[in-house]
Protein backbone atom coordinates (compact mmCIF):
# COMPACT_ATOMS: atom_id res chain seq x y z
CA UNK A 1 0.00 0.00 0.00
CA UNK A 2 1.35 3.41 -1.02
CA UNK A 3 2.13 6.07 1.58
CA UNK A 4 -0.01 9.18 0.97
CA UNK A 5 1.89 12.28 -0.14
CA UNK A 6 1.04 15.60 1.49
CA UNK A 7 -0.18 18.33 -0.89
CA UNK A 8 2.32 21.00 -1.92
CA UNK A 9 1.62 24.73 -1.82
CA UNK A 10 2.36 26.23 -5.24
CA UNK A 11 2.98 29.85 -6.30
CA UNK A 12 1.67 31.19 -9.60
CA UNK A 13 4.65 33.53 -10.01
CA UNK A 14 8.33 33.66 -9.06
CA UNK A 15 9.01 35.59 -5.87
CA UNK A 16 12.28 37.18 -4.74
CA UNK A 17 13.53 33.97 -3.10
CA UNK A 18 12.96 31.98 -6.30
CA UNK A 19 14.73 34.57 -8.44
CA UNK A 20 17.77 34.65 -6.15
CA UNK A 21 17.97 30.85 -6.08
CA UNK A 22 17.60 30.58 -9.87
CA UNK A 23 20.29 33.16 -10.60
CA UNK A 24 22.63 31.46 -8.11
CA UNK A 25 22.04 28.03 -9.65
CA UNK A 26 22.55 29.32 -13.19
CA UNK A 27 25.75 31.10 -12.17
CA UNK A 28 27.13 27.85 -10.80
CA UNK A 29 26.01 25.86 -13.85
CA UNK A 30 27.95 28.33 -15.99
CA UNK A 31 31.06 27.80 -13.84
CA UNK A 32 30.46 24.04 -13.89
CA UNK A 33 30.90 23.96 -17.67
CA UNK A 34 34.40 25.37 -17.23
CA UNK A 35 35.21 22.84 -14.49
CA UNK A 36 34.06 19.88 -16.60
CA UNK A 37 36.01 21.09 -19.62
CA UNK A 38 39.18 21.67 -17.58
CA UNK A 39 38.94 18.24 -15.94
CA UNK A 40 38.50 16.33 -19.22
CA UNK A 41 42.28 16.45 -19.69
CA UNK A 42 42.60 13.99 -16.78
CA UNK A 43 39.29 12.13 -16.60
CA UNK A 44 37.36 10.75 -19.63
CA UNK A 45 33.85 12.22 -19.97
CA UNK A 46 31.68 9.27 -18.93
CA UNK A 47 34.02 8.24 -16.12
CA UNK A 48 34.00 11.83 -14.87
CA UNK A 49 30.18 11.91 -15.00
CA UNK A 50 30.02 8.53 -13.26
CA UNK A 51 32.20 9.61 -10.33
CA UNK A 52 30.25 12.85 -10.09
CA UNK A 53 26.85 11.18 -9.86
CA UNK A 54 27.92 8.40 -7.50
CA UNK A 55 29.42 10.96 -5.12
CA UNK A 56 26.29 13.13 -5.37
CA UNK A 57 24.06 10.11 -4.74
CA UNK A 58 26.04 9.25 -1.60
CA UNK A 59 25.81 12.84 -0.32
CA UNK A 60 22.06 12.93 -1.04
CA UNK A 61 21.51 9.65 0.79
CA UNK A 62 23.45 10.98 3.82
CA UNK A 63 21.50 14.28 3.73
CA UNK A 64 18.18 12.46 3.54
CA UNK A 65 19.11 10.09 6.37
CA UNK A 66 20.06 12.95 8.68
CA UNK A 67 16.89 14.89 7.81
CA UNK A 68 14.66 11.83 8.05
CA UNK A 69 13.50 11.99 4.43
CA UNK A 70 12.51 8.48 3.26
CA UNK A 71 13.96 7.50 -0.11
CA UNK A 72 12.78 3.90 -0.36
CA UNK A 73 9.21 4.07 0.97
CA UNK A 74 6.36 2.95 -1.26
CA UNK A 75 4.54 6.14 -2.26
CA UNK A 76 3.47 5.41 -5.82
CA UNK A 77 6.35 7.33 -7.44
CA UNK A 78 8.45 4.37 -8.59
CA UNK A 79 7.34 4.22 -12.25
CA UNK A 80 7.47 8.00 -12.72
CA UNK A 81 10.77 8.14 -10.84
CA UNK A 82 12.41 5.52 -13.02
CA UNK A 83 11.14 7.30 -16.14
CA UNK A 84 12.49 10.66 -14.92
CA UNK A 85 15.78 8.99 -14.03
CA UNK A 86 16.09 7.37 -17.46
CA UNK A 87 15.37 10.68 -19.22
CA UNK A 88 17.83 12.54 -16.97
CA UNK A 89 20.54 9.95 -17.66
CA UNK A 90 19.85 10.06 -21.41
CA UNK A 91 20.24 13.85 -21.33
CA UNK A 92 23.74 13.62 -19.89
CA UNK A 93 24.79 10.81 -22.22
CA UNK A 94 23.68 13.06 -25.08
CA UNK A 95 25.67 15.99 -23.70
CA UNK A 96 28.92 14.10 -23.13
CA UNK A 97 28.64 12.02 -26.30
CA UNK A 98 27.68 15.12 -28.27
CA UNK A 99 30.84 16.93 -27.14
CA UNK A 100 32.84 14.19 -28.85
CA UNK A 101 31.33 15.21 -32.21
CA UNK A 102 30.72 18.94 -32.01
CA UNK A 103 32.08 22.02 -30.30
CA UNK A 104 30.81 23.31 -26.98
CA UNK A 105 29.30 26.44 -28.53
CA UNK A 106 27.02 24.56 -30.88
CA UNK A 107 26.04 22.04 -28.21
CA UNK A 108 25.19 24.82 -25.74
CA UNK A 109 22.81 26.58 -28.14
CA UNK A 110 20.99 23.39 -29.09
CA UNK A 111 20.84 22.15 -25.48
CA UNK A 112 19.10 25.25 -24.16
CA UNK A 113 16.35 24.91 -26.73
CA UNK A 114 14.89 22.57 -24.07
CA UNK A 115 13.03 25.60 -22.74
CA UNK A 116 10.75 25.47 -25.78
CA UNK A 117 10.02 21.77 -25.17
CA UNK A 118 8.75 22.69 -21.69
CA UNK A 119 6.82 25.74 -22.93
CA UNK A 120 5.07 23.76 -25.69
CA UNK A 121 4.27 20.51 -23.89
CA UNK A 122 3.71 21.36 -20.22
CA UNK A 123 0.65 23.64 -20.67
CA UNK A 124 -1.15 20.72 -22.36
CA UNK A 125 -1.10 18.97 -18.99
CA UNK A 126 -0.95 21.93 -16.60
CA UNK A 127 -3.01 24.86 -17.99
CA UNK A 128 -1.63 27.28 -15.38
CA UNK A 129 1.81 26.93 -17.03
CA UNK A 130 0.54 28.43 -20.31
CA UNK A 131 2.46 31.42 -21.67
CA UNK A 132 1.02 34.43 -23.48
CA UNK A 133 2.42 36.25 -26.51
CA UNK A 134 4.58 38.50 -24.35
CA UNK A 135 6.11 35.49 -22.59
CA UNK A 136 6.77 33.69 -25.89
CA UNK A 137 8.43 36.83 -27.23
CA UNK A 138 10.64 36.83 -24.14
CA UNK A 139 11.72 33.23 -24.75
CA UNK A 140 12.57 33.97 -28.38
CA UNK A 141 14.56 37.08 -27.43
CA UNK A 142 16.52 35.22 -24.73
CA UNK A 143 17.25 32.26 -27.01
CA UNK A 144 18.28 34.61 -29.80
CA UNK A 145 20.67 36.36 -27.41
CA UNK A 146 22.28 33.04 -26.42
CA UNK A 147 22.59 32.10 -30.10
CA UNK A 148 24.31 35.42 -30.80
CA UNK A 149 26.74 34.91 -27.92
CA UNK A 150 27.84 31.57 -29.37
CA UNK A 151 27.56 32.62 -33.02
CA UNK A 152 31.21 32.00 -33.85
CA UNK A 153 30.94 28.34 -32.95
CA UNK A 154 27.70 28.02 -34.91
CA UNK A 155 29.40 29.31 -38.05
CA UNK A 156 31.88 26.42 -37.98
CA UNK A 157 31.28 24.60 -41.29
CA UNK A 158 32.77 21.23 -40.29
CA UNK A 159 30.27 18.74 -41.78
CA UNK A 160 30.98 16.23 -39.01
CA UNK A 161 29.21 18.41 -36.47
CA UNK A 162 25.76 17.15 -37.44
CA UNK A 163 26.12 14.09 -35.18
CA UNK A 164 26.91 16.20 -32.14
CA UNK A 165 24.20 18.69 -33.04
CA UNK A 166 21.64 15.88 -33.24
CA UNK A 167 22.76 14.49 -29.88
CA UNK A 168 22.49 17.97 -28.34
CA UNK A 169 18.93 18.33 -29.66
CA UNK A 170 18.10 14.90 -28.22
CA UNK A 171 19.58 15.97 -24.87
CA UNK A 172 17.42 19.11 -24.95
CA UNK A 173 14.31 17.03 -25.60
CA UNK A 174 15.20 14.65 -22.77
CA UNK A 175 15.73 17.62 -20.43
CA UNK A 176 12.34 19.06 -21.35
CA UNK A 177 10.62 15.68 -20.96
CA UNK A 178 12.24 15.19 -17.55
CA UNK A 179 10.69 18.47 -16.41
CA UNK A 180 7.35 17.32 -17.83
CA UNK A 181 7.46 14.08 -15.82
CA UNK A 182 8.47 15.93 -12.65
CA UNK A 183 5.53 18.32 -12.96
CA UNK A 184 2.73 16.03 -14.16
CA UNK A 185 3.14 12.86 -12.10
CA UNK A 186 3.14 11.98 -8.38
CA UNK A 187 6.76 13.19 -8.32
CA UNK A 188 5.35 16.72 -8.25
CA UNK A 189 4.17 16.04 -4.70
CA UNK A 190 7.11 13.88 -3.57
CA UNK A 191 9.99 15.28 -1.50
CA UNK A 192 12.60 17.06 -3.61
CA UNK A 193 15.23 14.64 -2.28
CA UNK A 194 13.39 11.60 -3.59
CA UNK A 195 12.78 13.15 -7.01
CA UNK A 196 16.49 13.92 -7.29
CA UNK A 197 17.50 10.48 -5.97
CA UNK A 198 15.77 8.77 -8.88
CA UNK A 199 17.59 11.00 -11.35
CA UNK A 200 21.18 11.06 -10.12
CA UNK A 201 21.01 7.42 -9.02
CA UNK A 202 19.95 6.35 -12.51
CA UNK A 203 22.51 8.69 -14.09
CA UNK A 204 25.28 7.12 -11.97
CA UNK A 205 24.34 3.62 -13.19
CA UNK A 206 23.94 4.59 -16.85
CA UNK A 207 27.14 6.67 -17.12
CA UNK A 208 29.11 3.87 -15.45
CA UNK A 209 27.75 1.40 -18.01
CA UNK A 210 28.52 3.82 -20.86
CA UNK A 211 32.06 4.33 -19.59
CA UNK A 212 32.58 0.56 -19.60
CA UNK A 213 31.08 0.27 -23.09
CA UNK A 214 33.39 2.99 -24.41
CA UNK A 215 36.42 1.33 -22.85
CA UNK A 216 37.43 4.44 -20.91
CA UNK A 217 40.40 4.19 -18.58
CA UNK A 218 39.30 4.11 -14.95
CA UNK A 219 41.70 5.63 -12.45
CA UNK A 220 41.47 7.39 -9.12
CA UNK A 221 45.07 8.61 -9.27
CA UNK A 222 44.23 12.22 -9.97
CA UNK A 223 45.68 15.64 -9.33
CA UNK A 224 44.41 17.77 -6.45
CA UNK A 225 42.68 20.03 -8.98
CA UNK A 226 40.78 17.08 -10.50
CA UNK A 227 39.58 15.93 -7.08
CA UNK A 228 38.61 19.49 -6.15
CA UNK A 229 36.71 19.82 -9.43
CA UNK A 230 34.88 16.52 -8.88
CA UNK A 231 34.00 17.52 -5.32
CA UNK A 232 32.53 20.84 -6.43
CA UNK A 233 30.69 19.26 -9.38
CA UNK A 234 29.24 16.59 -7.09
CA UNK A 235 28.42 18.40 -3.85
CA UNK A 236 27.56 21.86 -5.15
CA UNK A 237 26.38 20.88 -8.62
CA UNK A 238 24.70 17.49 -8.80
CA UNK A 239 23.56 17.63 -5.15
CA UNK A 240 22.92 21.18 -3.88
CA UNK A 241 21.98 23.02 -7.09
CA UNK A 242 19.88 20.16 -8.51
CA UNK A 243 18.14 19.66 -5.16
CA UNK A 244 17.33 23.37 -5.12
CA UNK A 245 15.93 23.04 -8.66
CA UNK A 246 13.80 20.05 -7.62
CA UNK A 247 12.44 21.99 -4.64
CA UNK A 248 11.56 24.97 -6.83
CA UNK A 249 9.79 22.75 -9.38
CA UNK A 250 7.46 21.67 -6.57
CA UNK A 251 6.55 25.26 -5.68
CA UNK A 252 6.92 27.52 -8.74
CA UNK A 253 5.85 27.58 -12.43
CA UNK A 254 8.25 25.44 -14.47
CA UNK A 255 7.82 27.46 -17.66
CA UNK A 256 8.89 30.68 -15.94
CA UNK A 257 11.74 28.89 -14.15
CA UNK A 258 12.97 27.45 -17.43
CA UNK A 259 13.50 30.91 -18.89
CA UNK A 260 16.23 31.56 -16.30
CA UNK A 261 18.32 28.67 -17.62
CA UNK A 262 19.35 30.92 -20.52
CA UNK A 263 21.55 32.64 -17.93
CA UNK A 264 23.76 29.56 -17.50
CA UNK A 265 25.59 29.71 -20.86
CA UNK A 266 25.92 33.50 -20.51
CA UNK A 267 27.50 33.03 -17.08
CA UNK A 268 29.86 30.47 -18.63
CA UNK A 269 31.10 33.12 -21.05
CA UNK A 270 31.38 35.69 -18.25
CA UNK A 271 33.48 33.27 -16.16
CA UNK A 272 35.57 32.58 -19.25
CA UNK A 273 36.39 36.28 -19.39
CA UNK A 274 37.00 36.60 -15.66
CA UNK A 275 38.80 33.33 -14.94
CA UNK A 276 40.38 32.29 -18.23
CA UNK A 277 41.27 35.71 -19.55
CA UNK A 278 39.13 35.38 -22.66
CA UNK A 279 38.24 38.54 -24.59
CA UNK A 280 35.02 40.39 -23.71
CA UNK A 281 33.13 40.42 -27.01
CA UNK A 282 30.31 42.71 -28.07
CA UNK A 283 28.19 39.59 -28.62
CA UNK A 284 28.47 38.76 -24.90
CA UNK A 285 27.41 42.26 -23.87
CA UNK A 286 24.38 42.13 -26.20
CA UNK A 287 23.59 38.60 -24.96
CA UNK A 288 23.52 39.72 -21.32
CA UNK A 289 21.08 42.50 -22.17
CA UNK A 290 18.98 40.23 -24.42
CA UNK A 291 18.70 37.36 -21.92
CA UNK A 292 17.82 39.75 -19.09
CA UNK A 293 15.14 41.40 -21.25
CA UNK A 294 13.73 38.04 -22.32
CA UNK A 295 13.51 36.77 -18.74
CA UNK A 296 11.79 40.00 -17.71
CA UNK A 297 9.14 39.53 -20.41
CA UNK A 298 8.58 35.86 -19.58
CA UNK A 299 7.86 36.72 -15.98
CA UNK A 300 5.31 39.42 -16.68
CA UNK A 301 1.64 38.67 -16.05
CA UNK A 302 -0.02 36.65 -18.78
CA UNK A 303 -2.59 38.66 -20.71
Amino acid sequence: MSTPIAPVKRHDRLDRLAIVLLVTCCAFWGLQQILIKATLTEIPPMWQASIRFWLATAVLWLWSTVRGVPLFNADGTLKAGLLAGALFAAEFVGIYWGLAHTNASRLTVFLYSSVFVVAILLPRFVPTERLGRKQWAGLVIAFGAVTLAFSEGLLDTDTGHWRGDLLAICAAIFWGLTTLVLRTTRLAQAPAEKALFYQIGMAAIVTTAMSLAWGETWTLTLSSFAWWSLAVQSVVGAFASYLTWMWMLRHYPATRMASFTFLAPVFALIFGVGLLGEALSWQLVVAIIGVASGIYLVNQKTT
